[in-house]
């Protein structure tokens, strides 16, 4: 995968805090940035999913009576 460079600006403390977990876990600062937000964007990704997923629970019986079992619109509309 290609890589790009990306650059931001944080205090001292931030820094001083990515780079010692960064050696704790015997990565690289890229990488431990990189997993955080491969990490973050993940849960995010499955928050919605489980989101929508409560949401068609929540509201199935308003789907089957509109589209019926099979997911076709009832033609008397």
């Amino acid at each position: 995968m290609a890589k790009t460079q990306l650059n931001v600006r944080v205090d001292e403390g931030t820094a001083r805090a990515a780079r010692e977990r960064a050696l704790a876990r015997g990565v690289s600062v890229n990488r431990y940035i990189e997993e955080l937000v491969m990490k973050d964007t993940g849960e995010a990704g499955q928050a919605f999913v489980e989101a929508a997923a409560d949401f068609m629970k929540q509201y199935e019986s308003v789907f089957t009576e509109e589209f019926g079992k099979d997911g076709k619109e009832h033609e008397d509309r």
